[in-house]
């Protein structure tokens, strides 16, 4: 049986990527400056940041419709014999609904998942659904996989402000971090599908030793890791810190993934983090 992988643009698997490995990635929107904008086609983070600047409105996001999605999963079909379609958390967003809808009129040839997670939290599992998909495991095989995976998969970043994930609702088990003094660093998770506070630094340097800590604990405790790291704009310097305090540890490094506009909306400038999945389950 063939299979054909979508997934939404909140995977942050860049426009090339997904068209070099077959992918097909749906995009959410951003409304901002008046006008609706496809995430990662017509909009990018720094535009947000720069209009923001400018003192244009702050941004909200839409998922796609059950049509856009529909019309997806009519071509893919016509290629394959399945339809995997991987998505963000139904906890930070409706597009797994909208998918869910569409996938009805299909009857059993479509099988949607929600990740529970967002950013490379959903792109690292989309490249391992691609991997099972090409070792040719079965749908019921990949997403028991995928779902064993999820339960020690681990997301932790850091966000210069709480604003912007505070604006747009986003801000789940995180919100005890609100009004903490002056240079005070949150350090966030995602756990269940929501953002949700993983504890508090003060300054800069411990917050990116945070996560320094936190990769070497997590390879330790797993006999090795497979690591992708994100960040938003203003959040490129901290990668290097980052990578820096982890020069010596033996990784499945999956490299840098710029955040795409949809979740820079909710992030924020400065964001920087790293998602991590065991090297084996």
């Amino acid at each position: 049986m063939t299979i054909a992988l979508v997934t939404d643009s909140t995977s942050d698997l860049s426009a090339q990527l997904c068209s070099d490995l077959g992918l097909v990635s749906v995009p959410l929107y951003v409304l901002f400056d008046g006008k609706m904008h496809k995430d990662g086609i017509e909009i990018t983070p720094s535009d947000l940041f720069t209009g923001l600047k400018a003192g244009k409105k702050t941004p909200s996001t839409s998922q796609p419709s059950p049509a856009e999605f529909a019309a997806v999963y009519t071509q893919a079909l016509e290629r394959a014999d399945h339809v995997l379609s991987l998505h963000i958390s139904g906890q930070m967003s409706g597009t797994v609904g909208s998918a869910r809808l569409a996938a009805q009129d299909f009857g059993d040839r479509v099988t949607v998942v929600d990740s529970k997670s967002v950013s490379m939290g959903l792109g690292m599992r989309v490249l391992r659904a691609l991997d099972l998909i090409q070792a040719g495991r079965s749908i019921a095989e990949i997403v028991t996989e995928l779902e064993r995976v999820s339960q020690v998969a681990d997301i932790r970043f850091t966000v210069d402000t709480l604003d912007f994930l505070r604006i747009n609702g986003r801000i789940g088990g995180a919100q005890a971090l609100l009004g903490s003094l002056l240079n005070i660093k949150p350090i966030l998770t995602v756990k269940s599908g929501r953002v949700e506070s993983a504890g508090r630094v003060r300054g800069h340097k411990k917050a990116m030793q945070d996560l320094v800590d936190h990769v070497r604990k997590y390879a330790a405790q797993h006999g090795g890791a497979r690591a992708a790291f994100m960040a938003t704009p203003g959040g490129e310097a901290y990668l290097k810190e980052v990578r820096a305090g982890l020069q010596g540890l033996q990784l499945d490094d999956l490299g840098d993934h710029p955040i795409g506009a949809v979740v820079a909306t909710h992030a924020g400038p400065g964001t920087v983090g790293v998602t991590l999945e065991p090297l084996h389950t």
